[in-house]
């Protein structure tokens, strides 16, 4: 799943860890780096200081309820 313009990356991190099964950014290199790991999210924090909002990014979410929760956060993120 594509995720584009992503305003509150604090409230997206929430939101995965919430999440019951395995969720991986895949890099535009096609490696999958797991995103439910504290170190990850912490790096990626730390690189998008300079900017607030998360262009673009794929991930792959491997529970079907978790892409449920992803997808709401989305749309009540756009909403914003």
């Amino acid at each position: 799943m594509k995720l584009e313009n992503v305003n509150n990356v604090e409230g997206l991190f929430k939101v995965l860890d919430s999440c019951k099964g395995k969720i991986e950014l895949v890099s535009d290199e096609g490696d999958r780096i797991n995103l439910k790991s504290k170190l990850t999210q912490m790096i990626m924090t730390a690189n998008l200081l300079n900017t607030a909002t998360i262009k673009e990014l794929e991930l792959l979410v491997s529970d079907p309820d978790d892409m449920k929760k992803v997808i709401t956060f989305m749309m009540q993120d756009a909403a914003v």
